[in-house]
């Protein structure tokens, strides 16, 4: 049996594994020389964390590490002058170092309708408005009480508030949406939400008789090809039906399912002048009335509402001639079809 030498690699057999002995192979390069090692990245941070135990003042050197350390401690510092924010040290890490590792992270920031007021743009896309003048005077006509609702949330202004419900109202937007923009809870939304449009509501319905322009306004802004065809329209009439959720008693399922839709709806009738502006919008109801069933119970029948010689466009399911006939009021709607697969050459003329 051939002896071998140093140099060569022996083997320790243990149970089915082959090892190499400890010590039996030579190695070039030595890694368990503390001469020549560098401490690494996660020693180094490990002796700063037990370090800040005494002190605050972190190594100028060690700063590349240490901003790993400051990303789980940071602080955002919102600027309100522009849409950007800044991470810095934690007040116990307070030094002059902290100038040295501050960072800008672009963002928007929670909105707020001081963020728009130099947006004329993007305050438009999201409410509507003109501009932020147009809507400080829309917050100032509701007056003093919008800073006295029953509902008062502490983390939005009243301003930002009225924002929000401008939000939803002209964009649609789902409730978990605007909690995330306002860095507010979902039941927060919900409640702003439901406050301010009965605030808007009561406020705004004080204005109803002066949305309904003179007869003298209409003709003055009627536009050229109207007035050549129809220049005594007065009011453009049609209904409108926005969806529900089925509501769980059965008679408010019937008053509400609506054959048109076939879905639960709710039903309001809208009228424009002959220009796009809407001057009248009835009271709602469940959508199994009928278009004659509003007309009935609106204030359009009251005396003074038309001049004599006044005429009505509407949808030709509105079926309301003998309503206003007494007041001289002709309803102008599309000629039937009645059965026919097209109109007469008369009846198209």
């Amino acid at each position: 049996m051939t002896t071998k030498s140093p140099n060569q690699v022996q083997l320790l057999t243990c149970g089915e594994r082959r090892r190499l002995k400890y010590g039996a192979a030579p190695s070039v390069f030595d890694f368990k020389n503390t001469s020549t090692t560098q401490e690494s990245d996660r020693a180094k941070r490990k002796r700063l964390r037990e370090s800040t135990q005494d002190t605050c003042t972190p190594m100028i050197e060690d700063l590349p590490i240490y901003m790993d350390e400051l990303i789980v401690h940071h602080e955002v510092v919102v600027d309100q002058s522009s849409t950007s924010i800044s991470t810095s040290m934690p007040e116990e890490m307070c030094s002059t170092a902290e100038k040295e590792i501050q960072c800008d992270i672009p963002t928007l920031g929670r909105f707020s309708i001081e963020g728009m007021k130099l947006d004329t743009k993007m305050l438009s896309y999201y409410t509507g408005l003109n501009g932020y003048d147009h809507f400080m005077l829309l917050f100032n006509i509701l007056g003093p009480a919008a800073f006295d609702l029953n509902y008062k949330c502490g983390l939005l202004s009243p301003q930002d508030q009225l924002f929000l419900t401008l939000m939803k109202l002209r964009q649609a937007k789902e409730d978990v949406e605007l909690a995330m923009l306002f860095k507010v809870c979902e039941s927060t939304v919900s409640k702003i939400v439901t406050t301010w449009i009965n605030f808007l509501y009561f406020q705004l319905k004080e204005l109803e008789e002066q949305f309904w322009p003179s007869k003298d306004i209409i003709k003055e802004h009627m536009p050229t090809d109207f007035a050549k065809k129809f220049p005594n329209t007065r009011v453009i009439l049609d209904a409108t039906e926005q969806p529900i959720h089925k509501p769980s008693n059965v008679e408010a399922q019937s008053k509400t399912w609506s054959s048109y839709k076939h879905k639960n709806t709710l039903k309001t009738m809208v009228g424009v002048t002959p220009n796009g502006a809407v001057s009248y919008v009835s009271s709602t109801y469940g959508g199994s009335v009928s278009d004659r069933q509003i007309i009935e119970h609106s204030t359009l029948l009251d005396v003074g509402k038309f001049d004599a010689g006044d005429s009505i466009m509407a949808d030709r399911g509105i079926l309301v001639q003998d309503l206003f006939a007494n007041q001289n009021v002709f309803i102008n709607t599309p000629t039937f079809v009645k059965g026919k697969s097209q109109l007469d050459p008369e009846e198209i003329v």
